[in-house]
């Protein structure tokens, strides 16, 4: 079955908290501490430390999973991987949008007829207009790049893109003249005022996001290094409504 794309108004439904941790036994015991939380996502140092043991977990515990792998490679090597990361049972996994269109047409043959939807990482948020045009030489701006790459996942018939929030509603308005309605925009970078934002460069709060047409927030040392992540998660949720 295929994951809401729009989920409900309750805030919490629209919160992906990361498992960003080097053991499955502390993401497990964040599991624990904030059983209201209904998706996580896991990313690469989890999931090469014991990847396995926590997607098991989490498929026990009934939960939805972002597996973000973020894979990039020649076609056929990214369709092998994205075969095998579909026997994980996760919800959505990510490949980079940069790989081009023959790699995620591989990838999304992949997914046809599992539960698993592809999800095209267009720019990381960690890099700059600055960085955008000095270190990887495109001399687009940020918001144009990054339209072209989700365009292009659009166009490879992937269900949806991971992007800052800042160019959300930018993608919301120029999908709709393509029949786009139900692309699904999954937005890290995000922030709660006030907090350190580390080595994010194009960040929003969580409620600036969802305004801006993100369906889904990725949401992770706001929460997992909080002093009390269950103050954090309930604060996040709380500005929301």
């Amino acid at each position: 079955m295929k994951i809401n794309l729009n989920p409900v108004a309750d805030p919490q439904t629209q919160i992906i908290v990361a498992l960003d941790f080097p053991s499955a036994r502390e993401a497990i015991d964040l599991c624990d501490r904030l059983p209201q939380v209904g998706f996580w996502k896991v990313g690469l140092e989890l999931f090469i430390a014991d990847g396995s043991t926590v997607l098991r977990e989490l498929k026990a515990r009934n939960k939805k999973i972002f597996l973000d792998l973020k894979l990039h490679d020649i076609p056929n090597t990214v369709a092998s991987a994205t075969r095998v990361a579909t026997k994980y049972g996760a919800d959505f996994l990510t490949i980079h949008a940069s790989g081009g269109r023959a790699m995620m047409q591989a990838a999304q043959a992949e997914v046809a007829g599992s539960s698993t939807q592809l999800l095209a990482v267009s720019l990381l948020t960690s890099i700059s207009a600055e960085a955008l045009k000095s270190d990887l030489q495109v001399p687009l701006e940020v918001p144009d790049y990054v339209s072209k790459l989700v365009l292009l996942a659009q166009a490879s018939g992937l269900s949806g893109a991971v992007c800052s929030p800042h160019e959300v509603a930018k993608l919301r308005s120029l999908l709709k003249s393509t029949g786009g309605d139900e692309f699904c925009f999954v937005t890290p970078g995000v922030r709660p005022a006030g907090s350190a934002v580390g080595d994010q460069s194009r960040v929003m709060t969580p409620k600036e996001a969802i305004a801006a047409g993100a369906n889904y927030l990725v949401i992770g040392r706001p929460i997992n290094a909080a002093p009390d992540p269950v103050v954090a998660w309930e604060q996040i949720c709380q500005d929301l409504t």
